[in-house]
């Protein structure tokens, strides 16, 4: 999401950038085309006008326009405030010290509390909780088979006996307490809109729960219905945060922009895709970053420790310095690397690329052209990948045939391969891997990029 508001705020830094001196008016004129890619992003007025008026204040502060690169500085400072909105400093959610931790989940219809629920139960088991699933949303004929499916598919029990909300509550409250299961999260139901009897339910939930935590689940593809929406939630159950959802769909960005600003409870937790391990802690300053297209190296590394294994990359790594890296250890790398989500997405978190995220839209990565390689590779013998030089034309066509591709495609992945290992070994040499420094990169010709990466014109 937020690629159309990035665009355009890309664009004005760029007229920024191409100044030297700013001029008040210069400054003026930047923030005024700020305010418009803001209001189109759905974000709320009044977020929006409390923003810029802070970001003017700063912007032409003497500090600032006296610098030596003033467009820098404002730019700076649009980041300091964008995070300021977004919730300032990160806020983790903590559970309080009892058993059972009872979480309660609102929201309205459709905007991914059921689904968020199971997200959160698995997010807890996987720190070394125990938690218990309440299917309390009685109003949704498909909200409790789904839940339970959920559940069944993270291994998490799920409790849905009653027949009002308030009494699956406090059944489920007992069964915790006879299991030993030390978080209870509770789904509720929603309406496709706010309304009187949706809120009454919802209080009697929270009186007979008395739970520590109440999320509200919004959607932020909602924009400032999703405002209205929090708005009315706070007044009638308190909530004390938010869990973002479909913050990797097409969305304008309002609510995650606005929400804080306005309810001044923070943003715990960001729905990133569709799979249940798809939810991280929500961090306004890595936000801030990606919405200005500057990259979220941080992000990308804590998803790399999660997902991938330290020991097999080290030994990869010497590997490659050594040119004893295999098409086994290349598959193993790459399956590796697809774990941590689209390519495409990977890239976008990169800071200092020339253009930013524009520049990104123009390398295309075709997702099905990595698993045509990964056919390929998993088409040959043990053999066969630790050894390609023995790849000869009988066995290049039955390799093409097993993975369902050409000759000519598995004679690309060989050459692309040969070439990239002698590249990474003069590349580790030079690093210190294997010895040989800059003399290792001497006659060497830079490989062409694999098949499905591709810059404009090649």
């Amino acid at each position: 999401m937020f690629d159309t508001l990035t665009d355009r705020l890309n664009a004005v830094f760029a007229k920024l950038r191409s100044r030297g001196k700013l001029h008040p008016k210069q400054v003026d004129a930047a923030l005024a085309d700020i305010r418009t890619a803001l209001l189109d992003a759905d974000a709320a007025l009044e977020v929006v006008d409390d923003f810029l008026a802070r970001v003017r204040t700063r912007a032409l502060s003497a500090e600032v326009m006296r610098s030596l690169t003033p467009a820098q500085q404002v730019i700076k400072v649009v980041r300091d405030e964008l995070t300021a909105t977004l919730g300032g400093e990160h806020k983790p959610f903590k559970l309080p010290g009892v058993n059972p931790v009872v979480i309660m989940m609102a929201g309205v219809q459709g905007s991914g509390k059921t689904t968020h629920c199971a997200k959160l139960a698995l997010l807890f088991r996987e720190k070394g909780r125990q938690p218990l699933l309440v299917a309390a949303d009685l109003q949704r004929p498909a909200a409790i088979e789904q839940l339970i499916t959920l559940g069944r598919e993270i291994g998490v029990p799920v409790v849905s006996e009653g027949n009002r909300p308030e009494k699956v509550a406090k059944s489920a409250l007992k069964q915790a307490v006879r299991e030993g299961r030390n978080v209870v999260i509770v789904d509720t139901a929603g309406r496709l809109h706010v309304d009187p009897d949706m809120m009454r339910e919802a209080r009697r939930v929270k009186d007979a729960l008395k739970p520590h935590h109440v999320l509200m689940a919004c959607d932020a593809m909602t924009g400032q219905d999703a405002v209205l929406q929090a708005r009315e939630f706070m007044r009638e159950v308190d909530v004390s945060g938010f869990v973002l959802t479909k913050l990797d769909g097409d969305a304008r960005g309002g609510a995650a922009l606005s929400i804080t600003a306005v309810t001044g409870r923070p943003i715990y937790f960001a729905g990133m895709g569709e799979k249940l391990a798809d939810l991280e802690p929500f961090y306004p300053d890595r936000m801030a970053s990606r919405i200005l297209g500057m990259g979220d190296v941080m992000t990308l590394i804590e998803r790399a420790e999660k997902e991938m294994d330290a020991e097999q990359a080290q030994a990869a790594a010497e590997k490659m310095a050594s040119a004893q890296f295999t098409l086994e250890d290349f598959l193993e790398q790459m399956r590796q690397v697809r774990k941590l989500g689209p390519l495409q997405d990977l890239l976008a978190m990169l800071p200092g690329v020339p253009g930013g995220k524009q520049q990104l839209k123009d390398l295309q990565v075709d997702e099905g052209e990595l698993a045509r390689t990964e056919a390929i590779i998993c088409s040959m013998t043990t053999e066969e990948r630790r050894d390609p030089a023995i790849i000869g034309g009988s066995r290049r066509l039955r390799i093409a045939r097993g993975s369902g591709t050409t000759t000519a495609e598995v004679n690309a992945l060989l050459k692309q391969f040969a070439q990239a290992r002698k590249m990474m070994k003069a590349m580790m040499g030079m690093a210190g891997f294997g010895g040989g420094g800059s003399k290792g990169m001497k006659g060497l010709k830079l490989p062409k990029l694999p098949p499905g990466i591709g810059l404009p014109g090649t």
